[in-house]
């Protein structure tokens, strides 16, 4: 049995308690070096097989997917945040049904979420918007034409971008020209849930100048992983309206609304 665990965005006690004894049981550990926070690792058995994907290509994974298959052990594949966003599971997938190796995902906690919390805001507010849209800024990697930022931007919702910190201009020039205005408020999270987390507020006009500033880069001068949001949910100037789930005068499922009340 092949396990895809999400990892969590970086703090090791993201990860959920599923995810952590799928972790512990697994003779094979096939872990994304390059995201996964190591000290995770301390979860597994003192026998387990340990392999680090980001010096691995796909054939070499799946070999080890076979092996484990014909031994009878488990495999704990851990990726970064919630493997279903930009996790590169499909093809995982689809390799193991066309050998009929059994597999089954269990959801982490995405850098979305970690960013959400670093940032102490909530995406959706009532009054500002109630959509989040997430995505990537095209590289390497092509986005299909409908989704492109200046296109997507034209909802003025709350947008997170992933894998896009080497794109701030392009980020910058696709939003402005979809309809965002210049002082958008927008963030940029580094390394969300690590010890090393810093965030980084500004506008979308300056979100370049975030990624020139020291909270950028490690000490060998790399990028650090971060997510650009963009939106007025994230500034803590915004009005909004109060929640109607709280409202006194609101009736529920759960509560009756009191008529005397006043909606604020």
């Amino acid at each position: 049995m092949v396990h895809f665990i999400g990892a969590g965005p970086g703090d090791p006690e993201l990860i959920t308690r599923k995810g952590a004894r799928l972790l512990r049981e697994a003779e094979i550990v096939i872990y994304a070096g390059s995201l996964v926070n190591p000290a995770l690792l301390e979860e597994c058995r003192p026998d387990a097989r340990i392999y680090d994907s980001k010096d691995m290509d796909l054939d070499e994974v799946c070999a080890l997917y076979l092996e484990a298959a014909q031994s009878g052990a488990n495999v704990a594949r851990l990726h970064t945040g919630d493997p279903s966003l930009y996790g590169a599971i499909r093809e995982q997938m689809d390799f193991l049904k066309a050998h009929s190796i059994d597999y089954d995902v269990c959801p982490g906690v995405s850098a979305f979420c970690g960013a959400a919390a670093a940032l102490q805001t909530e995406y959706t507010l009532p009054g500002v918007t109630q959509t989040v849209i997430i995505s990537r800024a095209e590289g390497r990697t092509p986005v299909p034409e409908r989704e492109q930022l200046a296109k997507l931007a034209a909802h003025q919702a709350t947008m997170v971008l992933f894998l896009s910190a080497t794109l701030a201009d392009k980020v910058k020039t696709e939003l402005l020209a979809g309809g965002y205005p210049e002082n958008t408020p927008t963030a940029v999270v580094f390394r969300a849930s690590w010890p090393d987390e810093r965030v980084v507020r500004t506008t979308l006009a300056k979100l370049p100048e975030a990624f020139e500033t020291p909270e950028a880069r490690n000490e060998a001068g790399r990028l650090k992983p971060a997510l650009i949001i963009v939106g007025r949910a994230t500034c803590d100037a915004t009005i909004y309206e109060a929640s109607k789930l709280y409202d006194p005068g609101f009736t529920t499922a759960f509560r009756q609304g009191s008529t005397s009340a006043s909606s604020k």
